[in-house]
């Protein structure tokens, strides 16, 4: 279990993070479509996991914007923005904003994206959403980077994480 915090208020997850250098857990996540996908789907190209407890939040909404914006200049890499929203919160936020360069995709259906990538929120007013984190993964689905957001509130290191993929 990792600890972050609300507010101030320590919170536990279901685990901790896939390691740098680690085979990333597959998934199978829902897209705005109400079609799946899974991280095969993803094979050769380089991801960044965007993941936050609610695109209806500020912090959350201000990470798949950044996201989307720092995305634009990078090469063969795809940018994933994870919560447990619904499609349709998450399509209307993408066509509210214009935001072309980040994908949405929800854990809504079973909730084992979440489970298997040690980020259920354990307790407190979010349980069960995820915690902000950021995971990078390499072609291969080679984990490259990772970070657990210590406060919910808090917005993740954007450059840091990009930085692994210059």
């Amino acid at each position: 279990m990792a600890t972050i915090t609300f507010q101030g208020t320590p919170i536990e997850t279901s685990g901790t993070l896939p390691a740098v250098g680690s085979q990333a857990p597959d998934f199978k996540l829902t897209k705005n479509d109400l079609s799946s996908t899974t991280l095969a789907d993803f094979k050769g190209k380089r991801v960044v996991m965007n993941i936050f407890p609610s695109i209806d939040t500020g912090v959350c909404a201000t990470s798949v914007r950044n996201f989307n914006e720092r995305a634009s200049g990078l090469k063969n890499t795809t940018i994933l923005c994870i919560s447990r929203d619904t499609p349709f919160a998450q399509s209307r936020f993408a066509g509210d904003e214009g935001l072309e360069n980040v994908i949405n995709l929800s854990d809504i259906k079973d909730g084992s994206f979440g489970k298997d990538y040690g980020l259920t929120i354990a307790e407190g007013p979010f349980e069960t959403l995820h915690s902000r984190a950021v995971v990078v993964l390499d072609e291969n689905g080679q984990v490259m980077y990772n970070e657990q957001v210590p406060e919910i509130a808090q917005e993740p290191n954007y450059l840091a994480a990009l930085k692994t993929l210059l």
